[in-house]
């Protein structure tokens, strides 16, 4: 982490100092008291990270007792806003830039384009016949979801994940190696450089609150996972149903709603050549009003991925 993001920024209420905390962990509770959890649970996080209990609870109490000033101080400090020599520098992409990208078995229409964050939407990936395979496919191995826990780097259920997945090693079916290299083409990357499918289900009322696909550097428990194949750079989500009411795939600092059609696949990039990673890429699933959602992830990695399984 630079020097820059050490600095502490000095949380006032009242002309009293409250706390003073460092301003990665400042981000990573607004992030988290955002998504509704426990100072309970976000104080364990912090305690396996290294963090003091009696620490933790104040650095939680100053978060909750200003959460709109904590905010502002976020947006604005040097620590988290870099300078413009410092933003994440966006690379060219690795869709090309046609409407319609032709691959081997199939004609790809691009919806939509952003530059910043790097993000596309891609129709008719997915034929409805290899939807509901994949579904099928998933339906006798789904268990609940989980996410890294940010100290120890080990995976852990969180209430702010409400869905069961079911992972797939690489090339693991002959839909799946399909599906895979159909990525490998349309983005020219190598299918080993990759993690598997997974494949996620939500019912109604399921969500997950805004998250990073990549691990974040500074976080002590993302080490085990960039051992495995280096930092992730890039996401594919397909969508394998028609939602019935909500289910958006949100984009909070791109001010940006997707919702489900099958078939279709948003793509966003969030890792350059240097290793940076892009925080516009801030995403969750919204939750399901009605109906349920499928969908399959794809994450590629820097190098070849090797499973931790």
């Amino acid at each position: 982490m630079r020097d820059k993001a050490r600095l502490r920024v000095q949380i006032m209420s009242d002309g009293k100092q409250i706390n003073t905390t460092p301003a990665q962990w400042q981000e990573w509770l607004l992030t988290n008291i955002r998504r509704n959890c426990s100072d309970a649970s976000m104080a364990d996080a912090m305690q396996r990270a290294g963090i003091s209990k009696s620490q933790a609870q104040a650095w939680i109490l100053s978060a909750r007792a200003t959460p709109a000033q904590l905010e502002k101080e976020l947006l604005t400090s040097p620590a988290v806003l870099p300078s413009a020599k410092e933003q994440y520098q966006y690379e060219e992409s690795r869709l090309k830039t046609d409407n319609t990208l032709t691959l081997e078995d199939r004609s790809i229409h691009v919806s939509l384009r952003m530059r910043k964050p790097e993000l596309a939407v891609l129709d008719e990936f997915l034929h409805a016949d290899e939807c509901e395979a994949l579904i099928k496919l998933a339906q006798g191995k789904l268990a609940p979801s989980t996410t890294v826990d940010p100290g120890s780097g080990d995976t852990m259920s969180i209430p702010e994940r409400t869905s069961e997945g079911a992972f797939f090693q690489l090339g693991e079916t002959a839909l799946i190696s399909s599906i895979e290299q159909r990525i490998a083409e349309l983005l020219q990357w190598p299918v080993e450089n990759g993690e598997g499918l997974q494949v996620l289900h939500y019912r109604e009322g399921g969500e997950y609150r805004p998250h990073f696909d990549y691990f974040p550097p500074e976080q002590t428990g993302s080490a085990k996972h960039l051992a495995l194949g280096g930092q992730r750079i890039a996401t594919l989500i397909m969508y394998l149903n028609e939602v019935q009411n909500g289910g958006a795939t949100i984009f909070p600092r791109a001010n940006l709603s997707l919702y489900p059609r099958r078939g279709t696949v948003i793509y966003f990039s969030y890792c350059n050549a240097n290793g940076e990673v892009d925080p516009e890429t801030l995403h969750g699933g919204a939750p399901v009003l009605a109906g349920e959602k499928w969908i399959a992830t794809k994450w590629l990695r820097q190098r070849r991925y090797v499973s931790a399984v």
